[in-house]
């Protein structure tokens, strides 16, 4: 049954499983109205376009689109819409983007039924909320060396990608990606370009 005074919000997540045991749990609270589910970023974009909900609350990661991406596109195509977003294992940069991206929330996964409930309604209020365990490690985070060229060459290197399709997709010569792939270890201390790969996502920098 609608609730004309509830506020009304977008489930995303590509994991079908956590996201109906949120819609179920945010179904219980008298004045939370789930009126659209999405699988992916796009679907999200797409859900909030057509139910002009108050609040999206995505996934950090899904195909496609990730949540950060998600806040980005609704802060253009769904600007009344507060985006709160969830994460199983966020870092430091992940917070950083959201927020820069537009997103009201960040809390991981794993926190308390009811405080969900709570950040939908402060977002929609207006507010801002961070997991203060993120925040705390926020202020301690280990800066990332690597220049924007250098994310975006590992990025497409990935732990083993050929030096030629890298090249192709970054559109530089194979020479300067030889010579970004060999800056990127050493800034990062490691030995090979996998290790480097592993120690950007670990620290949220890619």
């Amino acid at each position: 049954m609608m609730n004309p005074g509830a506020i009304r919000v977008l489930l995303a997540d590509d994991e079908e499983l956590i996201r109906t045991a949120i819609a179920a749990l945010l179904g219980l609270e008298p004045d939370l109205e789930v009126v659209a589910q999405a699988g992916d970023g796009r679907g999200a974009v797409d859900a909030a376009v057509a139910h002009r909900p108050d609040v999206a609350v995505v996934d950090l990661e899904m195909p496609g689109l990730d949540g950060i991406a998600v806040a980005a596109e609704l802060a253009t195509a769904a600007p009344s819409c507060a985006v709160v977003i969830l994460t199983g294992h966020g870092r430091p940069p992940h917070l950083q983007r959201a927020l820069a991206a537009g997103a009201k929330g960040f809390l991981p996964k794993g926190s308390p039924g009811g405080t969900l409930a709570d950040v939908i309604r402060r977002v929609h209020h207006g507010a801002r909320y961070v997991d203060p365990a993120l925040a705390a490690d926020a202020l301690t985070a280990r800066p990332c060396p690597l220049t924007p060229r250098e994310l975006d060459v590992l990025q497409a290197a990935g732990a083993d990608t050929p030096v030629a399709a890298v090249a192709r997709r970054v559109h530089l010569s194979q020479g300067t990606v030889r010579n970004h792939l060999a800056a990127i270890t050493a800034k990062l201390a490691v030995p090979t370009r996998a290790e480097a790969y592993r120690t950007a996502q670990e620290q949220g920098w890619i």
